[in-house]
């Protein structure tokens, strides 16, 4: 056990020992004194009890009792204990395409809304990481640093539209370059990013991507939204549905999910590739993608349920006071 004492007067009581010490010896000159007075010391020993030889060992009893009497109190009142705890840490982008194609709705009620609800969900299965967010199209933004404050991430991630970024495109590495900004003071080894996209529309920079990332330290796990067959992509002015997105042609156009540089950018980096299209099994295969390459953080914590060991100090205490106790049955102090 190791006592941390946070409340430094809980020494003062330690102070009581040279005390008590110092009144036993004022009590014994007091008392030789008064026999002194009352009788020459010829006299003493017809005159007053005889002690046994036990009695000399009194004074130390009386200080090693309190000594223990201390030590449980101290321990009661003030006892913890640091234990070691290795713990899994990561630092989490969450880099999520906000592309126009998001607001197809291939995947009810559209794939910006699956991506919101499965980065909420994922973070409501974070115990101890640090996470941020990265929104990119073709340009890139943060829009909120690593934090644990998970409350104020939900703020964050309800605010996403499709309209908070002006520059259309799908350009993985502006993502990953805002991504690189925020890990600037992060170990290699707890560098995660998670990548959540319909893949459509990549502009080529996939490739400058991965080889960003792989130079940085960064895991991508990559969470594919959309489907196969895909939707039209509707065109909302002001909140208001204008149409669908068409071609120079005017036929309207299919977005679909385009997997190719998503699996790539998370083969490439040591991540995995996830399907996103399932709420209820995507934040579980995330959790375990961000946990295979967990570096470990040992820490010293402060054990507030510590083991406490008065009982036995305090026992120690009753014995010396027992002891004298049993050689001085009238307790009058017969040293």
């Amino acid at each position: 056990m190791s006592w941390s004492l946070g409340n430094y007067w809980y020494l003062f009581l330690l102070l009581l020992l040279p005390l008590l010490a110092s009144f036993l010896v004022r009590f014994l000159k007091w008392r030789k004194k008064k026999r002194d007075i009352f009788a020459a010391s010829q006299f003493h020993e017809n005159l007053f009890e005889k002690n046994s030889g036990f009695t000399k060992f009194f004074p130390a009893l009386y200080l090693l009792g309190t000594l223990f009497l201390i030590f449980s109190i101290i321990d009661l009142l003030n006892g913890s204990e640091e234990v070691k705890s290795n713990q899994r840490l990561n630092n989490v982008i969450f880099m999520m395409d906000v592309s126009n194609s998001m607001n197809a709705e291939d995947i009810e009620p559209s794939r910006l809304t699956e991506a919101k609800n499965l980065m909420m969900q994922t973070m409501s299965k974070m115990k101890n990481d640090k996470i941020g967010i990265v929104i990119f199209a073709g340009q890139a933004i943060s829009i909120m640093p690593l934090t644990t404050d998970y409350n104020s991430a939900e703020t964050y991630i309800g605010a996403i539209e499709t309209n908070s970024m002006k520059i259309q495109g799908t350009d993985f590495l502006k993502g990953m370059q805002a991504a690189t900004e925020k890990f600037k003071n992060v170990s290699k080894g707890s560098r995660k990013v998670i990548l959540l996209s319909d893949g459509e529309d990549n502009e080529g920079n996939d490739n400058a991507a991965i080889r960003l990332a792989n130079k940085e330290g960064i895991t991508i796990t990559s969470v594919g939204i959309g489907t196969d067959e895909g939707a039209p992509v509707p065109v909302y002015n002001d909140g208001q549905l204008m149409g669908y997105k068409t071609d120079v042609n005017g036929n309207t156009v299919i977005s679909k999910r385009q997997t190719e540089a998503l699996s790539k950018m998370a083969g490439s980096t040591g991540g995995t590739y996830i399907d996103g299209n399932n709420i209820n099994e995507a934040p579980d295969r995330i959790i375990d993608a961000l946990n295979k390459k967990s570096s470990g953080s040992e820490t010293l914590v402060k054990s507030q349920n510590a083991n406490h060991y008065y009982q036995y100090f305090l026992a120690v205490s009753i014995l010396f006071f027992f002891l004298i106790y049993i050689f001085n049955p009238k307790n009058d102090f017969n040293l």
